[in-house]
């Protein structure tokens, strides 16, 4: 090989060598300042929203929250960063958040070709539609003509689309910026209909004029995996937020809790004993202490208890857990052991 070529061939190796450690070492980035930053949408109530005293509440904050307390035995040191739909990814690529967990649906496209990362389902939701009760609409086959509030630039758009398509009906869809401009819009009537995902319609209905004025339809139209999203290129970063999310699957198949956790840690069951770090060091794999998924338990508790708390049927949205029971129960909730 002559020196002309070797010098081409050793500077593709230093550019593959620096696209793939790009994004590495967030782990200590974090660890140096201090706390987990994450984009959260902010809006949506039961998934990332501050209450009346300014404390943040919802299923993708306590994700973090658990995150947080994997790393530094404490939930507390987090920050929420509110990011808009259209700027929620840019802000995961530039490395001003560095985790997204703001309700958002899992794609082919964004996960190949935005440099995202996905590291599982937290929710599992489906788009529907949410319709006035004096219109007197039991199906969403009876939309036909209907205008339609709904968001631009997301997949709900486009599942609009081919919902109506396929099914030989037409409507007028109604787009705003944002789902704040579209709830507003629906609120006052210049809509007949508002879509996006089931769990958002329940929230946003919360904050309607007349909440109980207004039904969800039956039919789910879509597969909306809704999952947190990490930066591609560093694997350690992305093994963290992944195993925390199995951790609180795994919990809660295992029946440990956040009341019981600490006497569970007596427990003889080989499974339990390596989940509480008193049975191996599997914590050791992901840069973490061995007690890590104790820390995520102890301080958060387990995805049936995230799950209830938030959006659960004593709350606001009040959803049946459906789709998102354990696999043994029903649901797709299913996670990896950890052996």
């Amino acid at each position: 090989m002559n020196v002309i070529r070797w010098m081409v061939v050793l500077t593709v190796v230093i550019a593959l060598g620096m696209a793939g450690s790009a994004y590495a070492g967030t782990l200590d980035a974090v660890k140096q300042k201090g706390y987990v930053n994450a984009g959260v949408s902010g809006k949506v109530v039961g998934f990332s929203a501050p209450d009346a005293k300014g404390v943040w509440a919802g299923i993708d904050v306590d994700f973090v929250r658990a995150v947080a307390a994997a790393i530094f035995d404490d939930p507390a040191k987090t920050r929420f960063t509110p990011v808009a739909f259209k700027e929620s990814f840019t802000a995961l690529q530039s490395g001003e958040i560095d985790i997204l967990a703001r309700n958002t649906t899992w794609t082919f496209q964004r996960d190949t070709k935005l440099g995202l990362e996905f590291v599982g389902t937290l929710f599992y939701d489906g788009q529907g539609f949410l319709v006035h009760k004096k219109l007197g609409v039991k199906s969403a086959l009876e939309l036909n003509g209907a205008s339609v509030c709904t968001q631009s630039g997301t997949t709900t758009e486009l599942n609009l689309s081919d919902y109506f398509a396929v099914n030989g009906m037409k409507y007028k869809p109604v787009v705003y910026e944002s789902a704040d401009e579209a709830t507003v819009i629906y609120d006052t009537g210049r809509c007949d209909v508002y879509t996006t995902d089931a769990s958002a319609l329940a929230a946003r209905r919360t904050v309607l004029t007349k909440p109980q004025d207004h039904v969800i339809l039956p039919e789910i139209i879509s597969k909306e995996p809704l999952g947190p999203a990490v930066r591609q290129g560093d694997q350690q970063w992305s093994d963290i937020v992944r195993w925390t999310l199995f951790a609180l699957i795994n919990a809660e198949e295992l029946g440990i809790t956040s009341q019981n956790v600490d006497k569970m840690k007596k427990s003889t069951n080989p499974s339990v004993k390596r989940f509480l770090g008193v049975g191996g060091d599997y914590g050791q794999h992901l840069g973490l202490t061995a007690d890590w998924a104790y820390r995520i338990i102890k301080h958060v508790g387990n995805y049936g208890e995230v799950f209830d708390r938030n959006v659960g049927p004593d709350t606001a949205l009040g959803l049946e857990r459906g789709v998102n029971a354990l696999w043994d129960q029903g649901g797709l909730m299913y996670a990896p052991p950890i052996r």
